[in-house]
Parts: structure tokens; C-alpha cells; sequence
């Protein structure tokens, strides 16, 4: 039987990250994704007239360094996202819809109420260290608060309350009133800004070719060392002394400490696992050899339970009414956003994720697409291309970004992004938020001690 130096468990942009970087460093690594494709949460489909669809992940910002020295390096090119579009921003309550800022409901002192929590907030944010929150000295109590209870602790306005939730659901990361302070916190200081959340700092740029052509990149990169349709049952790691020594690249002269079982029976050895799968997958895999602290820490995450739509326009309409096509939304959406010309993304949120389960699965699309409409009129009705992707509930995802509830970051613990050799753990849940950045940043840095261990 083949013995592998390492066995990377998700072909997503943290799999082929770390494989990219280990095969470059010599070892003999092989990479098992459960799809018939890679890519993981970043997808996109080509329409008859050449405009890429973005149906997975699609914005970073400036401050994803990892992110945007991949794309470098994979000779690919970044533009502005949505940011740089022309118009206001749409707002879609039960009161009807509304453009521009302030929001409709604010009252005449509830900008001044803004701009001081939004200061409050960036302040605490400062005191918070992104890689150790555990070191806060009021780590427990900022992370029992939710950040609504902590919105009203400070004296915002039920009004100010209703603009932080609506602009939290449409990030799809989860109502303010279940989102831990400190988790919030940590994420604003892992990139600084002046407000709550910058749209130009987390999500100003876009990889012009399309996403997932980093992951198609690095997997053309890759080759054989790819292999897809096949999925993990089970991991055992034993702490053993293998047949190798040395670096990772060098050949085992016996049998690997680590055993993949896939689902079908087949079963591979290696030196080192890598896991970048998503947490919520993760727990179907039977682990063994691992501390119970360390699996306890990956099984207390959760991700946000999100769905994603993308739809196609002949043009973009939305701009004759002054609209730049972004949008926050009380309607079964959340946001929409423009992600081309003549294309909308939009996110369903975690508290609507239910309501879009219970339509009946033909009206479904339908019923999203009416919520686009009453944004921006009947033209909206008649896309050309229509995909939904129903991350919740797909079984090799179970959820979108990590959703960090009151409590849980003190529950996961300073475990968290963390290995125990030659088991190793990487992906946007590792990191500080679920983005490309995270997945990308972790799988890089995973590949990296995978190879200093040896």
C-alpha cells in the first residue's frame, strides 16, 4: 500500500492551500474532497454570453493579505467589488422600501446615538488581540453578552438596535441578539476600521476571472494529487514514530502514523493528516487518537445555517432609479448585492433559513426572487439564470460563515486554529471570520508547520 506524507482531508480554497504549499515543499500529498468538485464554498457557472456567476464566496479586502498573495502568485487579477458601484443602498422592511442614508426609521437623535456606540464598540474592539482573546481580562463576561444586550447596556436606541441587526442578517452571520460581543470584537480587530463593519476593508476587492478560478488554479497545479468523490468515514492518528525522518518530503521506509477510512471502505495511510473541512462535516468523521480537548474545542463551533442566491439580468436595471443594487433586507433575504454587470447576489440569513425550507421546493425560487422584485421593481421578475445555494443544508458544508453565539469562543477555547501533530486543522473556521481570507490564511500556515514537524 502507498504510504502518503500527508493526507488533506476538503479540496476548498484551505485543502488545496495547504496541499499547493506542501507539494511545493516536497511532500508527497494527496488531497480527498466528498464532491465531484472542488472549491468548497466558492463555485461559479459561465453563462451563454461569457459573464461569470459567483455562487459561493466572491469579495476580500485589503487587509486579506493571504488571500491576495495567492491570487498573485497564481498570475490572477483583482478589481473593485460592489463598493466602487454607483447609487444608495435600498432598505426592505414591512414599513415598504426605503433608499439612502439614514434609515427611514431613524429619529431626528439617533445618528448621534450611531456614531457614539459605533465609536464605543471600535474603542473595545482595540483592547481585544485577534489571535488571543482568551488574554482579555473581561473575556468571559464580554462573551456571555450578546452584542444587542451589550447595544442597549451603553444606551442605544431601539432604533440603533434595528440597524445593527438588520445590517448583522444581512452579513448571514446570525441575529446581534445571538452573536457574542467578544466574538464580534475580535473579528473588528482582526481588521481595523473606523466603523462596525467597512464594506471597502472586509470586501472592496474581487478576483476579475472569478473565485473559484483560485481554486481550479491551484488544483490544475496540483493534478493527480487530487482526488474527488471521495469521502472520509473515519481518522486515526497515532502519536507513534513513523518510518520517516526527516522532512515531510521524505520517503516512508514503514507505515504512516495516520488512517483514512472513506465511506466505501478504502483505506490510506500517512504521515500527517490535515483536516479543512468545515466543522459542521467534520463531526461525521470518526477521530481517533486525538485529545479530547482539541475535538472538544472543533465540536463546540457552529456555523451560521445560510443560504446563497445569484441571479442574472440582461442589464442592470437597478441603476436607472439611483440604486448601486447593495441592499438590507427584513424581508426571507437578507442583503443583495451587485457581483457583475447585470448580476445580484443575495444571502438568506440563519433566522430566515426556515422560512425558505417551508416554501414548497418549486415556488422557492420564485418566492426569493419576488423579495429581488419589491427591491427594485417587476424587471426584476425575468432572469435570464437563477442558482441557489442552500449551504445549510448541504451535507459538505452544514452552514456558511462561523457563528459565534454568547459563550462560545470561552467554550472553543485557545484550542481554536491550533494542531496536535501529525493531526493538523485548517479553514475559514479556524480562523478569526469564516472568509476566503480565513481559509486561505490557515491552509498556508497549516502547510507550514506540517513541514517544519516534519
Amino acid at each position: 500500500m502507498h504510504n502518503y506524507d500527508v493526507i488533506v482531508l476538503g479540496a476548498g480554497l484551505a485543502g488545496l492551500s495547504a496541499a499547493r504549499d506542501l507539494a511545493a515543499g516536497g511532500a508527497d500529498v494527496l488531497v480527498l474532497e466528498a464532491r465531484d468538485r472542488v472549491g468548497g464554498r466558492v463555485e461559479q457557472a459561465v453563462l451563454d454570453d461569457g459573464r461569470i456567476v459567483q455562487l459561493g464566496g466572491e469579495v476580500v479586502g485589503r487587509a486579506h493579505t493571504a488571500y491576495l498573495g495567492l491570487v498573485a502568485e497564481l498570475g490572477l487579477t483583482l478589481v473593485p467589488s460592489y463598493v466602487a458601484e454607483p447609487g444608495i443602498i435600498a432598505r426592505s422592511t414591512p414599513e415598504g422600501i426605503s433608499a439612502g442614508d439614514p434609515p427611514h426609521w431613524f429619529g431626528p437623535h439617533d445618528e448621534v446615538c450611531q456614531r457614539r456606540v459605533t465609536q464605543e464598540f471600535v474603542d473595545l474592539a482595540r483592547t481585544v488581540d485577534p489571535d488571543d482573546p482568551w488574554s482579555h481580562p473581561e473575556a468571559a463576561a464580554l462573551d456571555a453578552l450578546s452584542v444587542g444586550q451589550w447595544l442597549r447596556s451603553v444606551g442605544a436606541t431601539p432604533e440603533v438596535v434595528r440597524l445593527w441587526e438588520i445590517g448583522q442578517l444581512s452579513l448571514a452571520s446570525g441575529s446581534v441578539e445571538r452573536t457574542s460581543l467578544l466574538g464580534a470584537l475580535r473579528k473588528n480587530a482582526a481588521v481595523p476600521s473606523a466603523g462596525h463593519y467597512d464594506y471597502e476593508d472586509w470586501e472592496g476587492l474581487r478576483v476579475a476571472e472569478g473565485s473559484a478560478t483560485v481554486a481550479l488554479a491551484m488544483t490544475v497545479e496540483l493534478g493527480h494529487r487530487v482526488r474527488t468523490g471521495a469521502a472520509v468515514a473515519a481518522v486515526d492518528v497515532r502519536a507513534g514514530s513513523s518510518g520517516s525522518s526527516g522532512s515531510a518530503g521524505s520517503a516512508a521506509s514503514g507505515p504512516g502514523r495516520c488512517t483514512v477510512r472513506l465511506v466505501g471502505g478504502e483505506t490510506l495511510t500517512a504521515d500527517a493528516v490535515v483536516s479543512a473541512l468545515p466543522v459542521g462535516p467534520l463531526r461525521s468523521v470518526a477521530v481517533t487518537g486525538v485529545s479530547e480537548a482539541r475535538l472538544a474545542s472543533l465540536h463546540a463551533q457552529r456555523q451560521a445555517c445560510a443560504a446563497k442566491l445569484a441571479v442574472a439580468y440582461e442589464r442592470p436595471f437597478w441603476r436607472e432609479q439611483g440604486m448601486n443594487g447593495l441592499s438590507e433586507c427584513e424581508d426571507v433575504l437578507g442583503s443583495t448585492w451587485p457581483q457583475g454587470v447585470g448580476l445580484l447576489s443575495a444571502l438568506i440569513p440563519p433566522e430566515r433559513y426556515g422560512v425558505m425550507l417551508g416554501m414548497p421546493p418549486q415556488a422557492r425560487m420564485r418566492e426569493l426572487i419576488s423579495d429581488i422584485a419589491r427591491l427594485y421593481g417587476p424587471e426584476a421578475e425575468q432572469p435570464t439564470a437563477a442558482y441557489l445555494r442552500m449551504w445549510g443544508t448541504d451535507p459538505w458544508t452544514q452552514g456558511y460563515v462561523t457563528q459565534w453565539a454568547p459563550g462560545d469562543v470561552m467554550r472553543v477555547g485557545p484550542l481554536h486554529g491550533t494542531h496536535e501533530p501529525p493531526f493538523y486543522v485548517c479553514g475559514s473556521d479556524q480562523w478569526v471570520a469564516g472568509y476566503m481570507e480565513g481559509a486561505v490564511r490557515t491552509g498556508r500556515a497549516t502547510a507550514t508547520e506540517v513541514l517544519r514537524h516534519g
